[in-house]
């Protein structure tokens, strides 16, 4: 597959994943947007990783380690992104138990 598809694929996943943040007002649905546009920069890391390992490979066929660097990226943005939802998600259970809501505007009556 060329990586024209994976490019455009990931263009439309994060997309969805700004649109979904800049107009949603709860919570859990931003934080599964935030993860939406995570998902597409893995994508991407990994689409452009297996189009460096062929060419590498192609220039040098003994270099078996060449392109492995975005998976590497990859595994350390789940990570950060496993760590941003068990916090994320300590915070709106918090929330819900002051407020009664997972709706973000009254993240402003916490501030007294």
């Amino acid at each position: 597959m060329p990586i024209s598809y994976y490019i455009f694929l990931a263009v439309i996943i994060f997309s969805i994943g700004v649109t979904g943040v800049l107009t949603r007002r709860n919570a859990i649905i931003v934080f599964m947007c935030i993860e939406l546009m995570l998902n597409a920069v893995n994508l991407l890391l990994v689409a452009f990783s297996k189009m460096h390992y062929q060419r590498m490979l192609a220039l040098d066929p003994a270099n078996i380690t060449a392109g492995t660097e975005g998976q590497l990226f990859v595994f350390f943005i789940m990570v950060v992104a496993a760590a941003e939802v068990s916090v994320g998600l300590a915070i709106i259970v918090l929330m819900y138990r002051n407020v009664h809501s997972v709706d973000i505007n009254f993240l402003n009556r916490l501030k007294n």
